[in-house]
């Protein structure tokens, strides 16, 4: 009993507060209505419909650059990689038997123009030297092809303004820095919560009880969300390059504490997936790597100055442990 219709809305229909449905383009140009008791608004991260459903506070942190290597093979196959690189981190992952996506992350919003050739530049003076040698040649021959695309990096705490008669999904609702790819979790995620809210009901057009109802799902959808919003804002602050000496520590701790394997490695893995949907978890993880990353300092001989050191990386470990995902909790 389902009818697919496919189309590009244009706008939400809005009667008395209430979202009746939507107004549509067809792809032969006809402009076509559809009314429902209840509207899904998931169009995406540059969405045109979310801001009378949500207050869009949207931060672009950095911009990824990407590119495909051909005919290359990553040092750990069948492995997606981060590399630590300087000014931040560079992913590699396989996307076919021949193929590897390259997504070079630039912070800020502005990234070195493709058509003057600032970008080739940049990823062959800055970026090339520091991918592994297996795919050097493949990065380089990747950027002379000259098939470089940019995307900005969003990231839009969940803010909704509850209405009748819709809901926000998706990355039309809430976005975070897309490094540990943790967008479509929180995404299917959701749908799981929403299906379960949806199953024991037989009617939808009280819009008011209706819109009461499903603001639990809300609150619902907050351990899992909260969770990977908060590990994927705090990791690309942990994994970015700093001359500062404590986040440099912070960082190499942090990837020596990862590399530790067990449990070391199997929690924040379970977290970063959405299978451990557990907030103190993560609080527990990142409260381990600040006490790994100084005694990493203080052993055998404490100094002075790595004493210093070791102070200042538990001031940022705290920002980042318990302000940073405060205010995540708050707004997801």
């Amino acid at each position: 009993s389902v009818r697919l219709e496919q189309g590009v809305v244009t706008s939400l229909l809005e009667e008395k507060g209430t979202i009746r449905g939507v107004q549509y383009k067809t792809k032969d140009g006809r402009e076509l209505t559809a009314f429902a008791p209840l509207t899904i608004v998931c169009d995406g991260c540059f969405s045109n419909l979310r801001r009378s459903l949500c207050n869009p506070q949207v931060d672009v942190p950095s911009c990824f650059v990407g590119l495909v290597l051909e005919n290359c093979h990553l040092p750990y196959a069948n492995h997606g990689h981060v590399i630590l690189a300087d000014p931040s981190p560079i992913l590699f992952y396989p996307i076919s038997s021949t193929e590897i996506r390259c997504l070079v992350d630039v912070p800020g919003q502005k990234v070195p123009s493709i058509a003057n050739g600032e970008m080739a530049n940049y990823l062959k003076t800055v970026v090339a030297p520091q991918v592994p040698p297996e795919i050097y040649d493949s990065f380089v021959a990747a950027v002379d092809k000259g098939n470089i695309r940019t995307m900005p990096n969003r990231s839009m705490p969940a803010s909704p303004y509850p209405t009748p008669g819709a809901l926000l999904m998706g990355d039309a609702f809430n976005m975070r820095h897309p490094l540990t790819g943790g967008g479509m979790t929180v995404a299917l995620s959701d749908i799981v919560v929403l299906r379960d809210l949806l199953k024991p009901l037989r009617d939808l057009n009280d819009a008011p009880t209706l819109c009461k109802y499903l603001e639990s799902f809300y609150t619902l959808r907050k351990p899992v969300a909260s969770t990977i919003n908060t590990l994927a804002g705090a990791l690309y602050k942990v994994f970015c390059a700093s001359p500062d000496q404590a986040r440099k520590e912070m960082r190499q701790a942090c990837f020596d504490y990862l590399s530790l394997g067990g449990v070391f490695s199997t929690g924040p893995i379970s977290l970063l997936s959405g299978l451990n949907p557990r907030p103190l978890s993560l609080v527990l993880h990142f409260f381990a790597v600040a006490i790994y990353g100084v005694g990493r300092l203080l052993l055998p001989f404490p100094s002075p100055k790595r004493i210093w050191i070791g102070a200042r990386l538990i001031s940022v470990w705290f920002m980042i442990i318990f302000v940073y995902p405060l205010a995540i909790l708050a707004l997801n």
